[in-house]
């Protein structure tokens, strides 16, 4: 059994649009004043990078609590290289895992990182159909 997500994309006027979500939200889309926008929403090709990052970013989270890992700070930097040619498109995207904290168990870390690029991240799968992927992770202790 297969599931559809259905998203609603309605036309604000000038280059704006708002796009609702399964969870109830919405968001605003635009483009920078410089490319006839009013740059008063979200960038379409930022968003895929937001998703990637929030997607794979859920399944490191719920590992935490799993593998009863201590993290006192966790981010995601998202780096992607955009094509010069239209249309244009991502080909090579760098994904850097921070951690912070005292006591962090490295490998285990690494092994939740692991586990959500290689079997749970659906958008990172995704990505591997157009892009190369250069995964990093890096941990700061104190």
């Amino acid at each position: 059994m297969s599931t559809t997500n259905h998203i609603s994309t309605k036309w604000l006027g000038n280059m704006s649009f708002e796009s609702n979500n399964p969870s109830g939200h919405s968001l605003k889309i635009d483009i920078a004043k410089e490319d006839g926008g009013d740059g008063s929403g979200f960038r379409p090709k930022a968003l895929m990078l937001s998703s990637l990052a929030g997607c794979s970013g859920l399944d490191v989270a719920a590992m935490f609590k799993k593998m009863k890992l201590e993290v006192d700070e966790f981010h995601i930097e998202t780096i992607a290289n955009l094509t010069d040619e239209h249309p244009k498109f991502y080909d090579k995207v760098v994904i850097e895992y921070h951690f912070h904290g005292e006591n962090l168990n490295e490998k285990k870390l690494q092994r939740a990182v692991d586990l959500s690029i290689e079997k749970y991240c659906g958008v990172m799968e995704m990505f591997r159909q157009f892009a190369e992927l250069e995964i990093k992770t890096v941990f700061h202790t104190k």
